[in-house]
């Protein structure tokens, strides 16, 4: 299975969006699960649409992505804590109602250091997504210490990892990242480092060694999507139907390398 981010850039009706990415060739969607990034514009909560229009579009909803605009508050002992925790609790439930079986959540990063608030948190969060079927992803950015310690602290089958590539090598490029969490893979964002802030471009556009990175992905037994994380950002002289058309290609490339 081939997907796709769905706010990869331009602004376009949603239903738009996904008749799009399907004929590009792409079999599902990752869903961004807020207002903002781009979205504002097509009203209030709209994103919580996105599923049947994906769907009826004949796409598979691979995951969500929570909110991460106020990802270090989950330590905090204050009201802005309390809402984040619920945050993501809501994110769960919203998951089991629309049949979404993953969502993915930015920990705090390293400057924000784990505390045993932060992880009863946590313990809430894997106790909801036991109860409802739910896979919580954790993705790799500058919080490797916060990371390492949620994913050794919690043993549950519904808590594991999101391999973020171009995040990893643009923030710790000397730790082997799937050696150390890759028996908790649950979802990817594959994208290269020549993007804006050195990310978010489209595979094999960068430095990222891609034959090594997929080797290493199929190492950890991962059977799931090959997931684009891709942004338009250094590709604004492509249509949305050329880009797409490009970032399809460059995927089924790294699924060859991952076989």
């Amino acid at each position: 299975m081939i997907t796709i981010y769905d706010w990869f850039g331009y602004e376009l009706p949603i239903k738009e969006r996904y008749r799009l990415i399907k004929e590009a060739g792409f079999d599902g969607v990752l869903l961004w699960w807020s207002n903002g990034f781009g979205r504002d514009y097509i009203g209030r909560d709209e994103y919580r649409n996105g599923p049947q229009i994906a769907r009826e579009a004949g796409l598979i909803i691979e995951n969500i992505h929570a909110p991460v605009q106020n990802q270090n508050n989950l330590w905090l002992d204050n009201l802005e804590g309390e809402a984040l925790s619920d945050c993501y609790l809501q994110c769960v439930a919203d998951c089991a109602e629309f049949e979404i079986p993953t969502m993915v959540v930015h920990l705090p990063n390293d400057d924000n250091t784990y505390n045993a608030l932060g992880l009863d948190r946590i313990k809430k969060i894997t106790e909801k997504a036991e109860k409802f079927g739910v896979n919580v992803a954790f993705e790799n950015l500058r919080n490797l210490t916060n990371l390492s310690y949620v994913l050794e602290q919690i043993d549950s089958h519904r808590i594991g990892f999101c391999y973020d590539c171009g995040h990893h090598y643009s923030r710790y490029p000397d730790y082997d990242l799937l050696s150390m969490f890759g028996s908790r893979l649950m979802a990817l964002h594959l994208h290269d480092n020549n993007g804006s802030y050195a990310q978010h471009g489209l595979p094999f556009d960068g430095t990222i060694d891609w034959n090594m990175t997929m080797k290493r992905i199929a190492e950890t037994g991962y059977l799931g999507a090959i997931s684009i994380e891709a942004m338009n950002w250094e590709y604004m002289d492509l249509s949305t139907e050329n880009f797409l058309q490009k970032a399809f290609k460059r995927a089924k490339r790294l699924e060859s390398l991952k076989l």
